[in-house]
């Protein structure tokens, strides 16, 4: 009976979506993972996720209708698929639970950003829930002017390491967000 109650105790982090892991053992992690997704996913590809027509509504506003971005918003299947699963696989490298996003730029002046392929547990430092496009983060210009990686320290105890992804002509076209939570909110994104 002791060792049972031992174990449960011991146990009990992980059952309630805790991390035993430290901070700086996560972010390590994070970033072992984010560095491999340098090399893993390709930037050609992401390029073509996004229809051309999708890109025209992005940053259309119509007063008669709120949601014309959002309502037009389309993907090419095929490297939308070979992408996510990519990140899948990424995220299943890390020890926890992680998520492995795609942010690609958005054109314009102020830059801006979406998030165009999140994972299993929308996890993410950045994104704010229901936004098409936002503000692109500092943290995310500096990965793409750059090419170095960036580990953000984000709200509710989130760890996100931000990594560059190139194209075959060597330029950055896109960023992969790593990301951990010290203590998982299972409810968070039920609305």
């Amino acid at each position: 009976m002791k060792a049972a109650i031992t174990f449960l105790l011991a146990a009990s982090p992980l059952l309630m979506g805790q991390s035993i892991v430290s901070s700086e053992a996560r972010a390590q992690e994070l970033e072992r993972v984010a560095k491999a997704a340098t090399a893993m996913v390709d930037g050609d590809v992401c390029l073509r996720i996004e229809t051309k027509r999708s890109r025209e509504f992005l940053q259309k506003n119509d007063p008669r209708d709120p949601w014309i971005a959002s309502d037009n918003f389309d993907v090419d299947h095929a490297p939308f698929i070979q992408t996510k699963k990519t990140l899948m696989r990424l995220a299943r490298l890390c020890p926890e639970a992680c998520d492995a996003n795609l942010w690609m730029p958005v054109e314009g002046n102020p830059p801006r950003i979406q998030i165009l392929i999140r994972n299993v547990y929308e996890m993410s430092s950045f994104w704010k829930w229901g936004d098409l496009h936002q503000p692109m983060p500092e943290e995310m210009r500096r990965v793409l002017a750059t090419g170095e990686r960036v580990t953000f320290r984000g709200k509710r105890g989130m760890i996100s390491v931000l990594a560059p992804v190139y194209d075959s002509l060597n330029n950055i076209v896109a960023v992969v967000e790593v990301v951990s939570q010290e203590k998982r909110d299972l409810q968070e994104n039920v609305k």
